[in-house]
């Protein structure tokens, strides 16, 4: 039976979710502690703040692809359809987040976002890889290969 690999925000621990339980109640194998598998209906890109890059991105249950942008960035407005098609091919594997640079200095100056886009790519709550640059679908989907 085909389904999802989600860590549990508690412990770390990945489960294995089935697909016909995606965004159902489910417990950590190993802690028992609640694993969220709303984050696998997910499809679009999620808004990611300074208060809201703990959770979202930290603590996420998947991987996180994190585009960061400004509004008045034309190579990040190429991007952006981009984000929002591997939004919808990963969903349920790995989180595709934004992140606006001028709306959030604190996480812009943590991760000395210089140039824009910048895609971050996490893991487990940890920073794995840096990607510079408005790249092309394929160099991102193989970036983010070893994270699926």
């Amino acid at each position: 039976m085909a389904g999802y690999t989600l860590r549990c925000r508690s412990c770390g621990t990945k489960n294995r979710i089935p697909s016909d339980r995606a965004g159902q109640p489910a417990k950590c194998g190993k802690c028992g502690a609640p694993v969220n598998t709303g984050v696998l209906l997910t499809e679009r890109p999620v808004t990611v703040g300074d208060g809201s890059f703990h959770d979202l991105v930290l603590k996420s249950p998947l991987p996180v692809l994190l585009d960061c942008w400004a509004p008045w960035c034309g190579p990040c407005k190429m991007i952006g359809p981009i984000m929002e098609e591997l939004a919808a091919k990963w969903k349920g594997k790995v989180r595709i987040g934004k992140l606006n640079v001028d709306e959030n200095p604190q996480t812009t100056e943590k991760f000395q976002i210089r140039s824009i886009p910048t895609l971050l790519i996490f893991d487990n709550g940890k920073l794995k890889e840096t990607l510079v640059g408005a790249l092309p679908k394929q160099q991102i989907s193989q970036a983010m290969a070893p994270y699926m």
